[in-house]
């Protein structure tokens, strides 16, 4: 580093420099979720035109040399030369930041696009970036290289009778960890854009080995995605749905109940998925929750003093609120919380409006539902003892509601400490001596925690093995979860690396994607990933033949590291954790410099809850059928403990 600071350090990032040094500020990352992104800018440009009014397809083409091709059949990109850049349209649009028709009210009145920066990005972090534009009866054709160098420029190729825009890109492998897009991450995705825009037909096509076509279109729109999330579960009446234009803003909302006991509410702005929730959500818990209880006391259907809560009244609901509207204001940890305070009132009154007319209409269903509402207010209030004592054991004594087992860490700043969930007295046992004393503590678990999926909370909190986490993490649980509260700033699941282990982290996923969510949401959730191999053997160093040892983590790496031997290998199988000593389970798995963690994350809740329910709820059929379709039986069941992405 210089000792000198002065004027000629100042550097100025022109153009798409700037997406280059810093591609997380970008995407968010140059992993698998940032390479995905890409496509998704690409893509969200093709449904605003769907918004808008103007595409009814979208294709989207996985080539066999890692190059995505994205084509519409919109208006098709303008193909003039721009008024105050002098150069073309397209140029402008796919090499500066900030250009596009998104910031006025003439391009377009709906966009999830917030800063005109997605089609420039994405060709700032691709090595070619090629564009077909069929537009005024011509096809016009540029192209880009090298993270937006222009290679060529637009030029006219022929004639056309159809419109739209066609642009493929290939990532670039220098910035990016890995180039191999997940067609199912893609799937998931593109699927939800086809829910909740009615009518749009969106295509995938995977080329890189035998062909695989997905073709997803939904004429109902968020009601086919009501019944797509309650496939396998019992439900409880017709679906409810309804839209609402009001003040600038397009409400439309789709509801019903089943027998699960967790609700399930995804809301959607302009396309984008807010999972943190936000001012649209508040207005519609608000008005739900006011309606049913002045119905329910107008019908002397509920009697007591204390109005039904809230989560009681939503039990087994699921819900889809989409809402459309102009300049929408993110906020958040992942900028997916609408923050704009006009859209709770608007959501209050659109939902006040029709479940009111609902009930009117529909006595038999709305008496229904009150009675489920109360069946849940009585499992709550038996719970609430149970409840009180897992919020917080300061004032009860850790040693009497954990027996001990909890071994605490000396720091007390949750941001620095972290706590181990371990598989078995044995693992735990190694995990407390090889442990760092001041940053984490430990919990064992003695047998397997309860499937939460399949419980009632009351239940739920009299489980042994889920009450011990409960405690140890200290916030709280369900309804009552205050993230602010936790103990730790991560938590970690660490199991044996075979199907028990697998089975374990699939059960306190379940338990905490249900109970603990904002854990997962911010990013504290993690799974620890031990060694399957060690491997002894010796090397040549000079003229000397010395002693080695490497840990393995798949059968690749095994294999490498037999190779990378001399002479007498011999090859350990851990069969569980509890046959690794302290040291080697630190060296391996808990050591913050040398551990391999994998964070859990939901970017997809849809995808989320339709796996939990089909993994772990009460269909078997719905659950074999997934098995028979996803799992390569003889290989790793880690597919089985991922929150989709972890």
């Amino acid at each position: 580093m210089s000792a000198t600071y002065g004027e000629q350090d100042i550097r100025v990032l022109e153009g798409l420099e700037a997406v280059r040094m810093r591609p997380g500020m970008y995407i968010g990352s140059t992993g698998p979720r940032g390479l995905h992104h890409l496509v998704y800018e690409i893509v969200d440009n093709a449904v605003d035109e769907a918004l808008a009014g103007y595409c009814k397809q979208i294709d989207i083409i996985l080539e066999k040399d890692h190059s995505v091709t994205v084509k519409d059949d919109g208006r098709g990109i303008p193909t003039g030369i721009h008024p105050e850049a002098g150069i073309p349209t397209p140029e402008l649009i796919f090499s500066k930041l900030h250009a596009g028709g998104k910031f006025g009210d003439a391009g377009y009145k709906v966009s999830g696009g917030l800063h005109g920066v997605g089609s420039s990005v994405v060709n700032a972090l691709s090595s070619s970036f090629i564009y077909e534009i069929a537009r005024g009866g011509k096809i016009h054709y540029g192209a880009f290289e090298n993270g937006g160098k222009l290679a060529i420029p637009m030029e006219e190729r022929g004639t056309t009778r159809r419109t739209g825009t066609t642009v493929r890109f290939q990532p670039d492998a220098t910035i990016f960890e890995t180039i191999e897009f997940s067609h199912r991450t893609l799937a998931e995705r593109l699927r939800h854009l086809a829910f909740i825009n009615p009518g749009l037909a969106i295509q995938l096509s995977d080329k890189r080995g035998e062909l695989v076509t997905d073709l997803w279109c939904y004429p109902e729109g968020v009601k086919d995605f009501v019944a797509f999330l309650n496939e396998g579960r019992q439900t409880e009446g017709e679906i409810l749905h309804f839209q609402e234009d009001m003040k600038g803003f397009e409400v439309e909302v789709a509801l019903q109940y089943n027998d699960a006991y967790s609700e399930s509410l995804m809301s959607f702005v302009n396309c984008i998925n807010t999972i943190e929730g936000g001012q649209h959500e508040t207005g519609f818990r608000t008005a739900f929750t006011r309606v049913m209880n002045d119905y329910a006391r107008r019908m002397n259907l509920w009697k007591k003093k204390e109005s039904l809560a809230g989560e009681d009244l939503r039990e087994g609901m699921t819900a889809i609120l989409n809402i459309r509207m102009s300049g929408p204001e993110f906020e958040g940890q992942t900028k997916t919380k609408l923050g704009n305070t006009e859209a709770r009132a608007i959501v209050d009154s659109a939902v006040a409006k029709h479940v009111a007319i609902f009930l009117e209409e529909n006595p038999t269903d709305a008496k229904r539902i009150i009675e489920k509402a109360s069946r849940a207010r009585t499992a709550r209030d038996a719970a609430r003892k149970a409840r009180d004592l897992a919020r917080n054991d300061r004032t009860r004594g850790v040693s009497t509601s954990l027996g001990g087992k909890l071994t605490r860490c000396a720091s007390r700043k949750p941001e620095e400490c972290e706590i181990f969930i371990v598989e078995g007295d044995s693992a735990g046992g190694s995990a407390k001596q090889g442990r760092d004393r001041r940053t984490q503590a430990i919990l064992p678990l003695r047998g397997k925690p309860l499937n939460t999926e399949r419980a009632q909370l009351a239940k739920v909190l009299k489980n042994k093995e889920i009450l011990s986490v409960i405690q140890s993490i200290g916030a709280g649980v369900g309804a009552d979860f205050k993230l602010e509260d936790s103990r730790y700033g991560r938590v970690v699941i660490l199991a044996d690396a075979d199907d028990d282990g697998a089975h374990i982290r699939c059960l306190l996923l379940t338990f905490l994607y249900r109970y603990m969510r904002p854990l997962i949401q911010a990013g504290r959730v993690f799974l620890a990933q031990p060694p399957l191999f060690k491997v002894d053997g010796k090397r040549r160093k000079g003229k000397r033949s010395v002693a080695a040892s490497v840990y393995a983590w798949t059968d690749a790496e095994m294999q490498a590291a037999v190779t990378s031997m001399d002479s007498g290998v011999v090859i350990q199988r851990y069969k569980g954790l509890g046959e690794m000593n302290p040291g080697q389970l630190w060296d391996t798995t808990m050591n913050p410099e040398t551990r391999t963690m994998l964070q859990v994350t939901v970017e997809d809740a849809a995808g989320s809850e339709r796996q939990l329910r089909t993994l772990m709820g009460d269909n078997a059929e719905l659950r074999r059928n997934w098995i028979v379709e996803n799992v390569a039986f003889g290989e790793s069941a880690e597919e089985l403990t991922t929150m989709n992405g972890g």
